[in-house]
């Protein structure tokens, strides 16, 4: 699917949701039928998968801007340059290297997840995004529901091997291996890199999260020695 059929293909999907955040897309006079998906270079070694966009991304028109995704691309100059991040704009910059997805390009009412029936309603159109706009194989995962949402649609036996693996003590150290199939035939194998939720009300995780995010980085040497593409240099 290309990338205009796709995006119609969400707008459809919005329009039929009953639970779209509509007071917080009207307030910025932005389109709620408009997904905000993020996208990023399709040679990106990294992709940053999270839950669905919040009143920040809405704002903005884009992916990880609010205050999870800030302490994301903190940590993203970080591990980069080496310096603290200095300012909204840096952090626009240094997310050029990175491919950006949620498992619902939406915002739902209250912050709250989206449904487990909605997410298989838009499942196919995500899968076609990670595996026709991405080339990647390495993703960070943040919280469980970007982590589960890859069993959707899969058969029980292969969803209770990701559920078995969330329940692990050592998540956010190691690495799953997925392949992930689209409805097309197209499929990938991937390296899950879990991680708790950014969001400040994630209080067991929150304080915790930059310093996990920063050993996940190391583990996949996210560098700027190491990357093709570099964003703006710090000031």
């Amino acid at each position: 699917m290309d990338r205009e059929a796709r995006r119609l293909a969400f707008r459809s999907l919005a329009a039929e949701l009953d639970k779209l955040d509509l007071p917080v897309y009207e307030s910025f006079g932005k389109d709620p039928l408009e997904p905000i998906i993020g996208f990023g270079p399709a040679q990106a070694r990294l992709c940053i998968f999270g839950r669905d966009p919040g009143r920040e991304e809405v704002r903005h028109g884009m992916p990880f801007v609010g205050a999870g995704g800030q302490k994301v691309r903190a940590e993203l100059y970080r591990a980069w340059f080496g310096t603290e991040m200095p300012d909204f704009e840096a952090s626009i910059a240094i997310g050029d290297n990175v491919f950006w997805a949620n498992t619902m390009p939406y915002k739902p009412l209250g912050n709250k997840a989206w449904s487990q029936a909605v997410k298989k309603r838009g499942r196919s159109l995500m899968a076609d995004v990670l595996l026709h706009e991405w080339t990647g194989e390495d993703v960070v995962t943040l919280g469980r529901e970007a982590f589960l949402w890859f069993g959707i649609g899969v058969d029980r036996a292969a969803r209770k091997q990701l559920e078995a693996f969330w329940q692990r003590e050592d998540r956010f150290e190691t690495s799953f291996e997925w392949t992930l199939q689209g409805e097309d035939g197209e499929a990938r194998t991937l390296r899950l890199h879990p991680l708790p939720h950014p969001s400040p009300l994630n209080a067991t995780w929150y304080r915790r999260f930059p310093e996990l995010l920063a050993a996940r980085l190391g583990q996949l040497a996210w560098g700027r020695d190491r990357w093709e593409r570099s964003p703006s240099p710090p000031r």
